[in-house]
């Protein structure tokens, strides 16, 4: 067991509070976000991400910070001090141009550099390409801090396994990934992880192999999604059922489980650009990966012109017809709306003449308002629609009685597969 250690863990969202809370069980822990109103938040005991109820946050939260064993939640990099190991957990985003952007990256190694000590470790979490953290975080790190990289301080890479909004497997219950930039950083990193992880952890031969398997992690659903939507628009073509048909092909034993959908988020919808982008500047052209992108990124207009096929079909009038949207987040009981492809449904629906009300109850209103100029709604609307589409599985609305927000001919369409045969159609 390690004991008497003090870390730093830089962001604290989805990735970062958890494994915050769970080091915090253990190790005296310093959260520190530039978020102020987030920390406060976290100081309260709430966790507007959802990932950590209050009594387990509570239980671990420190007033103050010290050297004892809990979390303290600050945006005051002052108090962020005397520690050995800094795991930076912030996101790496694409931007308009689905290139990878590096900036929260930089802004936390320029953050960490500045309270880096002889003997520290610093630990990467965030999702890259291969070399990112040696090539590009380490030069930040000795820049500022002034001292050099394996001598005077050491580099580790644990990829995030974080499954946002999965209350089964959780953190702890995810083999972690870990590696070093010596063979003995590499077991210090690998230890450090141990002494939390109950399901175990496997050390990787370098830091590279390490980035390199996250990436191809999410590159690989991916292109496994892609192929079921692939799929889903040829039997829908074919007029045949394509969960049925993926029903009966998961009677095979090693037949892959892979549903159709809209794929969003910050990892599976955004980490295969990473990838890409390292494989072009190394002068090969990733033919598989990006035509998986390009089909996944198109499913939202696909959704949307299958809804308006089967309204005429029912007869209803596009133009000037109100339709409910079940859900804006990027997965089902979870929060989180960046980069949620429900907005590209949306769009599409609009450019119809159809009006569009938003009902999610767990996606911020403020957020949404921000992020994509959308009215989102937390409670169930008091009227009847010409069509409602459930876009996202939230147990919320499994128990909704759905034909209480219909009008007689109204159009019931199952983005998620979930609401059985009883719909006019799912994709």
């Amino acid at each position: 067991m390690i004991q008497k250690l003090k870390i730093a863990v830089i962001g604290l969202g989805y990735v970062g509070l958890p494994l915050a809370r769970l080091f915090a069980t253990k190790h005296a822990v310093i959260g520190f976000d530039i978020n102020e109103s987030r920390v406060a938040e976290l100081k309260s005991g709430h966790d507007a991400t959802l990932e950590i109820d209050s009594i387990s946050l509570s239980k671990v939260l420190l007033e103050k910070t010290s050297s004892a064993v809990g979390l303290y939640c600050t945006s005051i990099l002052e108090e962020v001090a005397d520690c050995s190991y800094y795991v930076v957990t912030v996101p790496t985003p694409v931007d308009k141009n689905n290139r990878p952007d590096l900036t929260p990256l930089y802004k936390a190694s320029e953050t960490v550099g500045k309270l880096l000590k002889k003997g520290d470790i610093v630990i990467y979490e965030s999702t890259v390409y291969p070399g990112v953290t040696e090539d590009e975080c380490v030069p930040v790190l000795e820049r500022v801090a002034g001292l050099k990289f394996n001598v005077d301080f050491f580099v580790g890479y644990s990829p995030e396994r974080i499954n946002p909004g999965d209350k089964e497997h959780t953190i702890d219950k995810i083999l972690k990934v870990t590696s070093g930039s010596t063979a003995e950083t590499g077991q210090k990193v690998n230890k450090l992880y141990q002494s939390v992880i109950t399901a175990g952890t496997h050390l990787a031969p370098s830091i590279k192999v390490a980035e390199a398997a996250k990436v191809i992690e999410n590159s690989q659903r991916d292109i496994n999604i892609a192929f079921v939507n692939e799929l889903s628009k040829i039997f829908n073509l074919l007029n045949i059922d394509t969960q049925a048909v993926l029903k009966a092909a998961g009677t095979k034993w090693n037949f892959l489980p892979f549903k159709p959908g809209l794929v969003g988020g910050h990892c599976i919808g955004v980490d295969p650009y990473y990838l890409a982008q390292k494989a072009q500047e190394m002068g090969y052209h990733p033919e598989i990966i990006l035509a998986g992108r390009r089909l996944n990124d198109s499913m939202g207009e696909y959704v949307a012109s299958q809804i308006v096929k089967l309204m005429i079909k029912k007869g209803i009038s596009v133009n000037g017809a109100a339709l409910l949207m079940l859900g804006i987040t990027f997965k089902e009981n979870c929060p989180d709306v960046r980069n949620t492809k429900i907005v590209d449904v949306i769009a599409a629906l609009s450019d119809y003449g159809i009006t569009v009300t938003i009902y999610d109850p767990l996606a911020s209103p403020e957020a949404v308002k921000k992020e994509y100029k959308l009215v989102t709604l937390n409670t169930v609307p008091n009227q009847k629609f010409d069509a409602v589409v459930l876009a996202v599985a939230h147990t919320e609305f499994l128990d909704l009685d759905l034909s209480q927000l219909q009008n007689k001919k109204s159009l019931l369409y199952d983005v998620k597969g979930v609401l059985g045969d009883n719909v006019d159609g799912r994709l």
